[in-house]
């Protein structure tokens, strides 16, 4: 599975608070044991003013670039600041996100067909976050025809199915991991990734749950997450799933995470 690191984004304070003042060791400090630990790509979220978050970005993916050549998940709804960051940016970056919101495929839709670049699709409309697979399985279609429309490969596609917490509906799981199995007999050239730690939002230990949620995901067809790739045990989680569901050939994913200290003691 492909971790797509989730720490530099500027709704957390801390980030925020760097971004603010251009602290850059705090950002770089933050890519480099990311990239260290496995990452595929880094989330970019800047998180700041639809005015400065241009600005924002840019410094954001050249303070990132300076340090890492693991390429970029831009984290963005605001198609100025996606353009301007793609401008500077040194590998072909990964766009979070579009979703069935009009304004989202209008706006965005065309930067990653443009650019080629692979997308990160929210199981979601305007209206609401739908409750059901069926509604959800919906909102999938019509994106789906939009980014064929676009010519964007299914391939390039990486669909949400959107894990919202267990703890206001019990069956918040349930209906990701069903709305999963759905995607992929339907469109099985598209990839799914997901924020895994929504599902644990509001409860304690969150950890543990993630944990074993981020199993059952990978059985369902999971094969990329927006997680903490400094999570040591989520980690552990991660190697071992992959290797009891048989997708790690002579166990070695496992045994050479095991001896860089990614898990374990």
């Amino acid at each position: 599975m492909q971790i797509i690191g989730e720490k530099i984004n500027g709704t957390r304070k801390r980030v925020a608070q760097a971004i603010k003042e251009r602290d850059a060791a705090f950002i770089q400090n933050l890519a480099i044991k990311q990239a260290e630990a496995g990452s595929a790509w880094l989330d970019a979220n800047a998180g700041t003013h639809p005015d400065s978050e241009p600005e924002d970005l840019i410094w954001l993916v050249e303070t990132i670039q300076a340090v890492t050549d693991v390429p970029l998940c831009l984290d963005s709804a605001n198609p100025q600041a996606l353009a301007a960051a793609i401008a500077v940016v040194n590998k072909t970056p990964m766009i979070n996100s579009i979703s069935g919101e009009p304004q989202r495929l209008e706006g965005i839709l065309p930067l990653v067909a443009e650019h080629g670049c692979p997308v990160i699709a929210l199981a979601m409309d305007d209206k609401s976050i739908p409750e059901t697979v069926e509604k959800r399985m919906e909102v999938v279609r019509k994106i789906m025809a939009a980014t064929r429309a676009a010519g964007v490969p299914d391939d390039h596609v990486y669909l949400d199915p959107l894990a919202m917490t267990l703890a206001t509906n019990i069956n918040s799981a349930l209906i990701t991991l069903d709305t999963m199995r759905s995607i992929l007999q339907e469109f099985p050239a598209v990839h799914l990734t997901m924020g895994l730690s929504n599902i644990s939002f509001g409860l304690p230990a969150r950890s543990y749950i993630n944990r074993a949620f981020l199993t059952l995901a990978l059985q369902a067809g999971l094969d990329s997450a927006i997680i903490d790739p400094l999570d040591r045990e989520l980690r552990a989680a991660l190697v071992a799933a992959e290797l009891v569901l048989g997708r790690d050939n002579y166990c070695l994913n496992y045994t050479r995470a095991y001896r860089a200290g990614l898990f374990g003691k």
